[in-house]
């Protein structure tokens, strides 16, 4: 039997989920806008502007830590409805 939470309710892991991608998309931004001056020949940005590009993978990170918390939860929970 497959628990299946309502549309409303939060589960476990989808605030990470969230934010990780909140953080990924800041980070592609910030990877597009550091990418521009070498296609436009300008002056590049300095170093710190490719250190927040690093937040793409930081992003990933978060939400596939949300999605690994949102499946055990649901496993506990067949878990708990298969024992009872």
């Amino acid at each position: 039997m497959t628990v299946t939470p309502h549309g409303d309710e939060a589960r476990p892991g989808d605030g990470l989920v969230r934010a990780g991608g909140i953080v990924f998309i800041v980070g592609a931004v910030a990877t597009l806008a550091t990418m521009a001056p070498l296609f436009l020949h300008t002056d590049p940005f300095p170093s710190y502007a490719w250190a927040v590009c690093m937040l793409m993978g930081v992003g990933f990170a978060v939400s596939a830590a949300g999605v690994l918390r949102s499946a055990a939860a649901q496993r506990r929970a067949a878990r708990a409805s298969q024992s009872s």
